[in-house]
């Protein structure tokens, strides 16, 4: 009857133990479970293009980590080839950092690529991003995230995840402004414009000294490659170069001679 007695005890005590690990909230239980990327990339810059091939056409969560600190950014996208393609340009980062914040874009201008991995956590559909966003968040380091929640905005501006997501989700006939039309301040303003007024738009930025005219061609030399080009433009040439058109007027404005990247040198043709 003793050892009968001992076995009951003992079934008793599992029992309770699986009952309480039962009611644990889930994100408690599954924090002990690791989380495996669905796809890695170990250098972010020698990986680029397969890192925007991958993910066409897909939305998902994403994680960039600092190989030097071991700080991570975890963030989400309805598109994510089209979203970590801004993550390789560096004139949508500055322009990004003179409207706010953001540690990310900080940490990619300041580091090297070669200095960051990538991980794709997982695909997921467009409408559940934020919420395996949040999770995620709630499971993993984060120190390069200025929002503790995915989505969260009370004393903070939108991250850029959350705009996108939001901007996407409005357009179209969600969009609150659909089929309606515009006010009649705003056709003043659009009409003034046309007329060379001005008035109640915002002036853009100055161009950067030596910037030169925007149809400026200029002649691309590969030192690599030992070949030259010649682009009608700026513009052009950046675009088919995959650098920033800042970089090239940076390059011209300091009659810089040293090759761009170790690679290109640029020269105006007049």
């Amino acid at each position: 009857m003793r050892q009968f007695g001992v076995a009951a005890s003992v079934v008793c005590y599992f029992l309770l133990l699986f009952f309480f690990l039962d009611s644990l909230n889930s994100f408690c239980f599954l924090s002990f479970v690791p989380i495996v990327p669905i796809k890695s990339y170990s250098n972010a810059e020698t990986d680029k293009e397969k890192i925007i091939s991958d993910n066409k056409d897909k939305s998902g969560i994403y994680m960039w980590k600092n190989l030097i600190n071991k700080k991570q950014y975890i963030g989400s996208a309805i598109n994510l080839s089209k979203r970590l393609s801004n993550y390789y340009s560096t004139t949508y980062m500055e322009n990004e950092l003179n409207r706010g914040n953001s540690h990310i874009y900080s940490a990619l201008l300041k580091n090297d690529y070669s200095n960051f991995s990538l991980s794709i956590l997982e695909y997921c559909e467009p409408e559940q991003c934020l919420e395996r966003e949040d999770f995620y968040l709630s499971s993993l380091p984060h120190e390069y995230n200025i929002l503790p929640k995915a989505g969260s905005w009370l004393g903070h501006k939108h991250n850029d995840e959350t705009k996108i997501i939001m901007s996407d989700a409005k357009k179209g006939d969600n969009h609150p402004m659909y089929g309606k039309n515009h006010t009649e301040k705003t056709k003043q303003i659009m009409s003034d414009a046309k007329k060379g007024n001005t008035n109640g738009f915002k002036k853009g930025k100055p161009r950067l000294e030596g910037a030169g005219k925007p149809t400026q061609a200029i002649e691309v030399t590969d030192i690599k490659n030992n070949t030259t080009t010649c682009y009608d433009s700026i513009s052009e040439a950046a675009r088919v170069l995959n650098i920033s058109k800042s970089r090239i007027f940076e390059y011209f404005s300091k009659n810089q001679q040293k090759p761009y990247k170790g690679q290109y040198t640029f020269k105006k043709v007049n």
